[in-house]
């Protein structure tokens, strides 16, 4: 029995039926702390990319060293620090928590490059023609170059998006209840590894299909001039 919940070892599909309800609560949490996780993501990677395109190298240079420093090092070595050495300084969080934050630190180093390469793909004449009007860098920033940036990252964002869904079995380590875990609890009790984990690949299978549908939509229909703000 597993989240109160009692599974059917009669046969294989019984027994794949009785599992199911379980699998989905795991596949809740994959499914929370993916979008948490990606959140995360991109807004710190927006930001580490909007300071690594700081004229100022005081600005600009610690930025590209912390993205260097995220992109360079393992995720369990980050989510490891975050769950074991925060709380000796009195910053204990929950495991989830946790988990979704050391995921979205990990991609935002990724994510950061991507914003990068979006912005540098806009014609400079843009931002020197904005400067002419004397508009403040922030408005610039946010209201020029992003809004036709981000239809031009959307496929290798959409890439990073799936990455973290496929990572989110990592956080297995520091107890968390995600999908895979919960499959492998299951084999562990049943000594039935085949089925549960079959399930759990069939379900990443679809929510993969899923998520590259979402993003071959998006890049479709998002107009490549601009997204338009009003």
């Amino acid at each position: 029995m597993l989240f109160g919940i009692e599974w059917d070892t009669s046969s294989n599909w019984a027994f794949a039926v009785s599992i199911f309800p379980i699998l989905l609560k795991g596949l809740l949490v994959t499914l929370q702390a993916t979008v948490l996780g990606f959140l995360v993501a991109m807004v710190l990677g927006l930001i580490l990319a909007a300071l690594k395109s700081a004229r100022l190298a005081i600005i600009s240079w610690p930025a590209k060293f912390i993205t260097e420093f995220i992109r360079d090092t393992p995720l369990l070595v980050q989510l490891f620090f975050l769950y074991y050495v925060l709380p000796e300084h009195g910053i204990v969080l929950p495991a989830f928590l946790t988990g979704a934050l050391a995921l979205g630190v990990q991609y935002s180093a990724y994510l950061s490059e991507v914003y990068r390469a979006g912005i540098e793909s806009i014609p400079r004449g843009q931002t020197e023609a904005s400067r002419a009007l004397d508009l403040p860098p922030v408005r610039t920033f946010g209201f020029i170059i992003l809004p036709q940036a981000i239809p031009r990252i959307i496929p290798a964002m959409g890439n990073y998006l799936v990455s973290i869904m496929k990572d989110v079995p990592v956080l297995s380590v520091v107890t968390v209840l995600e999908m895979l875990n919960v499959a492998k609890i299951i084999g562990d009790r049943t000594f039935n590894y085949l089925i549960p984990l079959s399930m759990v690949g069939l379900i990443y299978l679809i929510l993969t299909i899923v998520a590259s549908y979402g993003v071959r939509y998006l890049d479709t229909h998002l107009p490549k001039r601009g997204i338009p703000l009003r």
